[in-house]
């Protein structure tokens, strides 16, 4: 009788504490962990997500968000997340090639004509089906924000017609149309973990990389490279993960309130980088990095897609590909 009393008492109170504050007794915290260095457009919408997933559930979940690496570079935060030892996470859709090989067909070189079509790509059907070949891995993908458009940078040279990218050292993801890319250009393709890029630039253990411009911005590596090309040549998504047992066991109204925050929040952060994209271009110029605004990107496609999308083919057919070459 004594106990059903006090457990009256502390229900009561539990109550009263949420009424007035919002806050639920019962809070379930979660750590999301990714690589992305603070200030960019990605971390942000982090941010952004866990904070309307804690009002669209009034509080009672709470997303703490773990950047720049601190919880391990990008393969071994995946691997948390598959382990359940870190419960969401966030990376290019290149990494996720490794445990899905289907899903490189997003990462073929000049796949997408723009932004447009990327999203009506990612966001409709195709996405959805491709997304769901994690599942077997242990991951459940909410979605993807976006990195975006990939550009090259470099030390040695200035980058206009495939030429002049042979020779060069090049960081790349994993994801094998990269590095099929690279090396029919002539470079040499060095896949490693993002959060040792920015070392490798400055000691020359590579002489550039490739990222969106806004990413090579906020990642400051346009203080350790001299020239940046717009080649456009790849475009990326940030794929949301989170531990496929953990999201089953949320309620049902707590999984919809994790996709709709990651929708809202990935609309959002589009339009950021549209903005941050303009003025980072403005930043690295004032700062002495030599801009090619106008490379010949057609050279470079006519090299690059056909042979890595004859590559995806043979492994795992047409489908998928034309439905997104038809996309209008």
């Amino acid at each position: 009788m004594q106990s059903m009393k006090r457990w009256s008492s502390l229900l009561l109170a539990c109550l009263v504490v949420t009424s007035i504050t919002g806050v639920a007794c019962a809070q379930t915290k979660l750590r999301f962990a990714h690589t992305i260095g603070l200030g960019d457009a990605q971390t942000l919408a982090a941010e952004e997500f866990a904070k309307k997933v804690a009002q669209k559930t009034g509080n009672a979940i709470q997303i703490d968000v773990f950047p720049a690496g601190q919880l391990g570079n990008d393969p071994k935060v995946m691997e948390g997340v598959k382990l359940g030892t870190i419960d969401m996470g966030m990376t290019g859709n290149p990494f996720f090639t490794s445990f899905s090989p289907e899903l490189n067909v997003f990462d073929l070189p000049y796949l997408f004509r723009d932004f447009d079509h990327v999203y009506k790509v990612l966001d409709g059907p195709i996405g959805a089906e491709m997304r769901v070949h994690l599942q077997k891995h242990g991951f459940k993908a909410l979605g993807g924000l976006e990195i975006g458009f990939r550009n090259l940078t470099n030390n040695k040279r200035p980058v206009k017609v495939p030429d002049d990218v042979k020779g060069l050292k090049i960081r790349t993801t994993p994801n094998p149309a990269h590095l099929q890319a690279f090396r029919l250009l002539g470079a040499n393709p060095v896949p490693m973990p993002f959060t040792e890029l920015y070392l490798a630039l400055k000691t020359g253990a590579v002489d550039g990389q490739e990222n969106p411009i806004a990413h090579i911005y906020a990642s400051k590596f346009h203080e350790v490279q001299k020239y940046m090309s717009l080649t456009y040549h790849a475009y990326t998504t940030n794929v949301v993960v989170m531990n496929l047992k953990k999201f089953q066991e949320l309620k049902p109204e707590h999984q919809k309130a994790f996709y709709e925050a990651l929708q809202e929040a990935t609309v959002w952060e589009r339009k950021l980088n549209r903005q941050f994209d303009v003025e980072a271009l403005q930043k690295m110029k004032a700062a002495g990095v030599q801009i090619e605004e106008n490379p010949d990107r057609e050279a470079f496609k006519k090299i690059v897609a056909d042979a890595t999308a004859d590559e995806y083919v043979k492994k795992f057919g047409k489908d998928v590909l034309e439905r997104i070459t038809n996309t209008r």
